[in-house]
């Protein structure tokens, strides 16, 4: 009776004989279904390997989330290097034999996968220097202007940015690299907001100064300190313009909304305190002159059409 081991070689035999000869190399059913397995089998360990390097350095309480997510990247790149050269050992691939194919992939790196391998390495740069990391709010340009937006992932290829409106950016890491970016949390997480207002003139500074002051203490998220403060930037052509300078520590939150309560707090205070806001007005002064005045005389010497004493038809 022929044992299972036996019928394994002898099939392998077989689908090993269906096949064709190239050059010196015998190309059989056999060896393809054995590049496949073994590719197979590389792919699936490199992941599981890959999750687990991924989640012992998150387990690792020492290191910040950025120091993780660089430990993380370099265990994968590392895991998957050393797949391929097993899966390489395995098929029984010799190296010296790949030096014309390696040339050419250099080639294919060099000119199709330069941007590729270009954001790979200046995504590794971000996180070593720690100048971009996840939780950072930064400004995107989309196009009408600067928008923020907080960093949630810096993956191989880009940087995800989600801005307030719950649009997500998808920005090259290289960009990043060689582009200037503002960072609102680079070095702190203060930001200072600045929101203008203007006041009739003839108003009491004083107590346009206290009212705004209070307005902007019923905001929660204004910082006690660096404490707020109200300047006087100009006098305008219908009012004077004044300038409430707060600070925030959280700037993922929106500066839009706190600007908003800011103005909605003053509103109430000025209407109830009797502080008038200014409407857009201009003055207009007529010098007297001759032409003026014959002006008003012809102006004076026009009847207004009696519509009554018309003919009618």
């Amino acid at each position: 009776m022929i044992s299972a081991k036996q019928q394994v070689t002898e099939a392998i035999r077989v689908l090993n004989e269906i096949g064709f000869d190239l050059g010196t190399y015998h190309i059989s059913v056999w060896g393809a279904l054995r590049i496949v397995i073994v590719m197979l089998l590389v792919i699936v360990a490199a992941q599981l390997v890959g999750k687990l390097a991924r989640r012992l350095f998150r387990r690792i309480d020492s290191l910040d989330r950025t120091q993780q997510l660089l430990g993380e990247k370099i265990a994968t790149i590392v895991v998957w290097g050393i797949s391929i050269l097993v899966g390489i050992d395995v098929l029984g691939i010799s190296l010296t034999a790949l030096t014309v194919f390696s040339g050419a992939f250099g080639l294919a790196i060099g000119f199709g996968l330069q941007k590729t391998f270009g954001n790979l390495i200046a995504g590794i740069i971000l996180l070593m220097d720690r100048s971009i990391k996840p939780g950072d709010v930064i400004a995107v340009n989309d196009g009408k202007g600067n928008s923020f937006g907080e960093v949630k992932k810096i993956g191989i290829r880009a940087v995800s940015v989600t801005t307030r409106d719950n649009r997500e950016y998808l920005i090259p890491n290289e960009n990043l690299m060689t582009q200037q970016v503002e960072n609102w949390s680079y070095s702190s997480r203060e930001v200072a907001i600045s929101i203008p207002v203007s006041v009739a003139y003839g108003s009491d500074l004083e107590q346009v100064e206290k009212l705004m002051l209070e307005a902007v203490g019923s905001v929660h998220r204004v910082l006690s300190f660096p404490s707020p403060g109200v300047l006087l930037s100009a006098f305008g052509p219908s009012g004077i313009d004044m300038t409430i300078v707060v600070w925030i520590d959280d700037p993922e939150g929106g500066v839009g909304n706190v600007r908003s309560d800011i103005l909605k707090a003053v509103w109430r205070l000025f209407r109830d305190n009797g502080v008038e806001i200014p409407f857009p007005q201009q003055d207009l002064n007529l010098k007297d002159s001759e032409g003026l005045r014959a002006l008003v005389e012809g102006l004076r010497g026009v009847a207004p059409t009696d519509q009554s004493s018309s003919p009618r038809a």
